[in-house]
């Protein structure tokens, strides 16, 4: 439960994010919706870094499953990339148009993503990594910065 509990956690802080973003944007408030998504981004993004860099690696040296359901999550974290790319210039050009609609695929997008991870592949983590290793993995992902 311990990999499950914080990366879920993790979510959870940027979905919070994400909507005080949106709401930013539907209300035409430029500067608001900026540093919002500017946070937003900017955690999803270090999420996306431990997962690749200490998570996703750890799970597959420990059950050699490396084209498994870490290829469709790096698959996956590729595309939110290009999104919040996409957002950030539609937020630059304050196109409220283009954001809401870059901002519902992104939702969308997000939702499945995570619900995946939750579901299957943080609960396969808890489930069999060593106790030791989630410690350390999880103390690793904490030291992660962008």
């Amino acid at each position: 439960m311990i990999i499950s509990a914080y990366m879920k956690h993790e979510h959870r802080e940027c979905d919070t994010l994400f909507a005080s973003a949106e709401e930013a944007i539907a209300k035409g408030n430029w500067e608001e919706a900026n540093e919002k998504f500017l946070a937003f981004a900017n955690d999803t993004l270090r999420h996306f870094k431990k997962e690749e860099e200490e998570l996703f690696p750890t799970f597959e040296e420990t059950t050699g499953m490396t084209q498994g359901p870490t290829q469709v999550m790096k698959y996956e974290h590729e595309q939110v990339r290009g999104l919040i790319g996409n957002m950030a210039e539609a937020l630059e050009n304050n196109d409220k148009d283009a954001a809401l609609s870059i901002a519902e695929s992104l939702m969308i997008l997000l939702q499945q993503h995570n619900m995946k991870e939750e579901q299957m592949l943080y609960a396969m983590c808890d489930r069999q990594l060593p106790s030791e290793l989630k410690e350390s993995t999880l103390e690793a992902m904490k030291k992660i910065s962008l």
